[in-house]
This record gives C-alpha cells, structure tokens and sequence, in this order.
C-alpha cells in the first residue's frame, strides 16, 4: 500500500534547516559547493591576472603586484604602436567569418544527404567522413603545404579559407544528428508534394535548424579566431597573412619580451570579441548542442 507524502514535509524541512546557527549553515554552505569554488577559481583566476596586469605599468608588473596603482589604460592604446594590431585583427576576422559561412554552407547538403536521402553507399560515405576525424592535421600538413606552394598561396589567408568551403567532418556529423530529429513524415510529405530535395533543404530543413547552424557556425568562428598552428604554418614570412594568433607569440618574443603590461592588454583585445559572441549567442549555442545529441 503506497504511504501518502504530506505536501507540508518540505516546508518543514526548510523551517528546520533555517533553525541551525547561522556558521553551521555557512560550512555546510562552503562546504557543499567547495569543489564548484576550486573549479570555478581554477579558470578565472588567470583571467583575473590577465586583466590586473594589463593596467599596471611596467614596473608594476615587472615587480608581481597584485594590485595595479594608479590604472594605466595606456597600455591598450600602446598596443597599436608596437605590433600591427589592426592588421591582424582584420586578418584574424576575415579567416574566422569566412571560415564559419563556408563551413555551414558546404556541411548543410552533406549533413542533409547521409541524413535523409537514401541512395547506396550513404553509410560507408558516412562512416568515411568520420574517419576523416581520426587523421591528425600534422599527418597532412606537408602533402598540404606543397600544393598551396604549388598554388602560390603561402604567405595569403587562402590556405587557411578555402579548405573551410569543402565541409567539416565534425560539423557534417553534428547538423546529420540534428537532421535525424526532423519528423520524416514532414519531408515524406513535401516529397509528395513534389517538392525538390533542393527545395525541402532551403524552405524546410534549414529553418528548422537554426540552432545547430548556430552551434556548427560558432564552433568554426572559435576554432578558427583561436587556431594557431594553420597561420603559423601557411603564413610563411609574409606578415600581410598574419592572425592576431601569431602575432601575440610574436609580441612575446621580440623587444617588447618584458613587457608583461603590453602582453596582457593585447591578449585582453585579442579574447574580447570571442567572449562577447558567446556571451550573447549562448543560449542559442547550447540549445543546439542539446538538440544535436538528442537521436544517434
């Protein structure tokens, strides 16, 4: 026989907690979320450093002063003179944006093709694809580099763009698992209609899966702002083909070594507009990576 649950016990039990001494309550309190603390801590902690030291003076952060005295805003400004800030921000901009809308554009059909299309040898492709994940980049990094050689394009952001219009494994494997969500009655009927599987891609799929297409598009915007290796190799000697990436190392290592100050305000610029993306396209983000792993 099923006991009944009083709908009282839980307002009873919050009374009873309330009635413990208040420095009981604060260790169990602590002591609770003291694992979530030392996490947290763990990732913010360098991000606290970044910001102090960036407006402290040289002398300041040369010394490990914790607190900046008075605030040096200059250092921001001072940033521009000594490495070519605006260039490489506009590179670093024109690789990740470009690669973002090449890799949503050229993964859509692909995602859509393993995912609702049927013809023979759709799943070997697919398992094919996947592999392609396996491979690491250094593997393919010299036949690569030869042939943009070959091409002329060391030295220039198209070794870096290009690729990103041929698809992404990753990004074909995540928009195929949201696909797979879509009611195959939905597109059973647009075919009956006679529409198009071009058709039912643009007016039907596509809005439905604005989500992933946001996820997969932020996904490539942050790899690529935060790719370093890619620039590093195909930027050659040529700094006209430098991201912000390198020329952050670069900083590190020419006169202005010492310059803690100067390195942190840069590195400060250089996370901003990555942070403040995801900031505002959080929830959107995460809605379709959830929505990606809901059917395998």
């Amino acid at each position: 026989m099923a006991t009944a649950v009083s709908p009282r016990l839980p307002a009873a039990a919050a009374r009873e907690r309330d009635r413990r001494p208040f420095g009981r309550r604060v260790l169990e309190g602590v002591a609770e979320h003291a694992l979530a603390v030392a996490l947290s801590a763990a990732f913010v902690l360098p991000l606290l450093v970044c910001v102090v030291t960036s407006v402290m003076t040289q002398q300041q952060a040369g010394t490990g002063e914790l607190v900046p005295q008075p605030l040096h805003w200059g250092n921001f400004r001072e940033v521009f003179e000594v490495m070519p800030f605006a260039r490489d921000l506009w590179n670093t901009l024109l690789y990740a944006g470009l690669s973002a809308v090449g890799i949503v554009v050229s993964s859509v059909p692909v995602a859509y093709a393993v995912s609702r299309m049927r013809w023979r040898g759709r799943n070997a492709f697919f398992v094919v694809v996947l592999a392609t994940m396996m491979i690491p980049a250094q593997v393919t990094s010299l036949p690569l580099y030869v042939m943009y050689a070959h091409l002329g394009w060391i030295g220039t952001l198209k070794p870096l763009i290009v690729p990103a219009f041929f698809g992404d494994a990753f990004s074909i494997f995540l928009l195929r698992q949201f696909f797979l969500t879509i009611p195959e009655e939905t597109i059973e009927a647009a075919r009956v209609d006679g529409a198009s599987e071009y058709r039912i891609l643009r007016q039907i799929v596509v809005p439905m899966a604005r989500p992933a297409l946001a996820a997969v598009g932020l996904f490539a915007f942050m790899f690529a702002w935060n790719d370093f290796y890619n620039p590093l190799l195909y930027s050659g000697n040529s700094a006209s083909g430098q991201t912000l990436a390198v020329g952050l190392a670069g900083l590190a290592k020419s006169a202005h070594q010492s310059a803690y100050q100067l390195q942190m305000a840069a590195s400060l610029m250089f996370l901003l507009p990555v942070l403040l993306l995801f900031m505002s396209a959080q929830k959107v983000f995460i809605e379709g990576i959830a929505m990606s792993g809901s059917k395998g």
